[in-house]
């Protein structure tokens, strides 16, 4: 008998997890192996299950859906990951691509489309919902981002102090002195070409990082 594909599902709401487990379990080939209600929970448990599909909400507490992604990409590169979301916006569509996504999926429609997907992914290739144009998939690789020459402590920082953090708290949450982000702020500025904390917190929202 064949191995079941195995899945993980991260979003925030209870009810909406188990709407998503009852769809795909309902499915010969497929089951939910465990839940994430968090971006935090998502990352532990992707690299501790290794599943075939992580089904990813854009939107969650503590951490955004898409820079939960860019974590499990940077260490489990293999990981397929669908994103669902309810925009539609190319933005939100190419920065969950440029973190590591192999989907992405609107929350509305959604069964037949979630199964689609979800063996699309396993099976090697993307899926992007009808709404959503296919041209995103050919340029998102072509365009470059001066985010992604931000070192990970960096992205950290930058996440913190658009999230409203003094240096101060920022210090204390990374266990390092306020100098040491004073300096980390500095070279985030400059290699993203901001020049004040309201560009900063605009473009942390841009990249998902915070709602």
């Amino acid at each position: 008998m064949p191995r079941k594909l195995r899945i993980v599902l991260a979003d925030d709401h209870a009810v909406v997890r188990k709407g998503f487990r009852l769809i795909l379990n309902q499915e010969p080939d497929i089951e939910v192996i465990a839940e994430a209600g968090n971006g935090s929970e998502a990352i532990k448990l992707a690299l501790e299950l290794r599943p075939d599909v992580l089904i990813m909400d854009i939107a969650m507490p503590e951490m955004t859906g898409v820079e939960a992604t860019r974590r499990i990409h940077e260490n489990f590169p293999d990981c397929r990951i669908l994103i669902l979301s309810m925009h539609k916006d190319p933005v939100y569509v190419r920065e969950s691509l440029r973190a590591g996504a192999r989907g992405y999926l609107l929350k509305e429609p959604i069964d037949e489309d979630l199964l689609r997907a979800v063996r699309a992914l396993a099976g090697g290739d993307g899926f992007l919902s009808p709404e959503v144009s296919r041209t995103v998939l050919d340029d998102y690789q072509q365009t470059t981002d001066p985010f992604d020459s931000l070192t990970a402590r960096e992205r950290e920082v930058l996440q913190l102090l658009a999230d409203g953090k003094v240096a101060k708290e920022v210090a204390t949450a990374l266990d390092v002195s306020v100098y040491t982000v004073d300096a980390h702020r500095g070279r985030i500025m400059k290699k993203l070409g901001l020049r004040s904390s309201t560009e900063l917190v605009k473009f942390a929202m841009r990249k998902g990082l915070i709602q």
